[in-house]
């Protein structure tokens, strides 16, 4: 089975959307800490921007039970158009923002914006791609996610240099792609504006919107995984913290860690569709074997980190593609937007409480900071296996 050319055309576009918005928010995020600095916040001021990440995951909840509620193709476009607007007009504001006080505000609101629209988007992405296979589909739109994450920060380096550090100039110029992504967004709602799947929950109004046992033993699992899995953040933290690294080299090794993900990505995806969700078992041990191979004692140098960033990037090339592939295969079609609502809530906030935790953990001991890690991980699998026991695509 293959796609159709309404469906091809809506891939692709929905593939630029992706890119150009990654190049917007990606790009702003590179130095957000830098201009928090430049308008005269402080460091805790700085840390309060993981808090959108945070209200972003919440996002995702309401967003996937607003479009579930709502019922129609219409009100899933309108949401995906809506946070796109938010999640990227948010950021070339920065540029006029005048104080940190406005500035947080903004970057708050984009994070949200970006969570509202997340499980209605990847709703009509499983749709669009079931023709070619949802694996692929979703590893081929995460490569030309990565690329914006990567072009991205090069665009605003590339305009701090020519506008000689001015960041209102760089901001301003975030308007580009903010523009291209919502006219690819069009794009591919007017080559696909109704969904199969918004039907099936309009004909079936009075079935239970019951998730089921399997999502939720597999939401546990990936909950469990998120508790474990250092974020970036608290990967940087330690590269400066223990002088491994200067703060460009902590940049160039997050690049390595995103092309990593992009690499991974197709392949990964291909794999999901021959081997469905059995390609994540491999999870939990990424999610472990990162910080065991930059915390161990006598474990440093350049070396030791580029394996732990690639690791650490191969993982994120799994979340973003087989895991949201696997969310979309373990319930009925009229429930995905439900369940990418409730799944993206659930394991932001496990993420959130989790480095929060390992942050907590990591001026105390380097030893409890990995067997925390290592002991959820090892429940993480266990319940993915209970999962994948009782499999089957819905």
């Amino acid at each position: 089975m293959r796609l159709g050319r309404r469906e091809l055309v809506a891939f692709v576009a929905l593939g630029l959307v992706s890119l150009f918005a990654d190049m917007t928010y990606e790009g702003a995020r590179s130095v957000l800490g830098a201009y928090l600095d430049v308008l005269g916040a402080g460091a805790v001021v700085a840390g309060l921007v993981a808090v959108g990440d945070f209200l972003g995951y919440v996002a995702r909840g309401a967003g996937g039970m607003l479009a579930h509620g709502l019922r129609s193709s219409k009100a899933y476009w309108a949401l995906v158009f809506l946070g796109y607007a938010i999640n990227l007009f948010a950021v070339p504001a920065l540029a006029f923002a005048g104080n940190w006080e406005v500035a947080l505000t903004l970057i708050l609101i984009e994070r949200i914006g970006k969570g509202l629209r997340t499980p209605a988007r990847d709703t009509i992405l499983a749709e669009v791609t079931e023709g070619m296979g949802k694996g692929k589909g979703f590893g081929l739109h995460e490569v030309m996610d990565q690329t914006g994450a990567v072009a991205g920060p090069a665009f605003v380096g590339y305009a701090l240099f020519t506008s000689g550090g001015t960041y209102s100039e760089a901001f301003k110029m975030l308007f580009i792609p903010a523009l291209a992504a919502l006219l690819m967004l069009s794009v591919a709602c007017v080559n696909y504006p109704s969904l199969k799947g918004v039907s099936g929950v309009e004909e079936g109004k009075g079935r239970k919107a019951s998730l089921g046992r399997s999502f939720w033993l597999y939401t546990a699992s990936m909950s469990l995984l998120a508790l474990g899995f250092m974020h970036w953040s608290l990967v940087a933290f330690h590269l400066r913290a223990s002088g491994v690294m200067k703060d460009y080299e902590i940049a160039y090794m997050y690049v390595v860690a995103m092309l990593a993900d992009a690499a991974v990505a197709f392949p990964a995806g291909y794999l999901y569709d021959k081997l469905g969700p059995k390609t994540l078992i491999i999870a939990p041990f990424l999610a472990l074997a990162a910080p065991v191979t930059l915390l161990w004692p006598g474990f440093d140098g350049v070396s030791v980190v580029l394996v732990a960033a690639v690791v650490w990037g191969v993982l994120m090339g799994l979340y973003e593609t087989n895991m949201r592939v696997t969310v979309a295969d373990a319930v009925r079609p009229e429930l995905r937007a439900y369940a990418y609502g409730m799944y993206g809530m659930i394991f932001g906030i496990s993420w959130a409480v989790g480095n929060a935790l390992m942050g907590a953990l990591y001026p105390v001991s380097t030893y409890a900071l990995l067997a925390f890690i290592a002991l959820v991980e090892a429940a993480s699998l266990a319940t993915l296996t209970l999962f994948l026991r009782g499999f089957c695509r819905s």
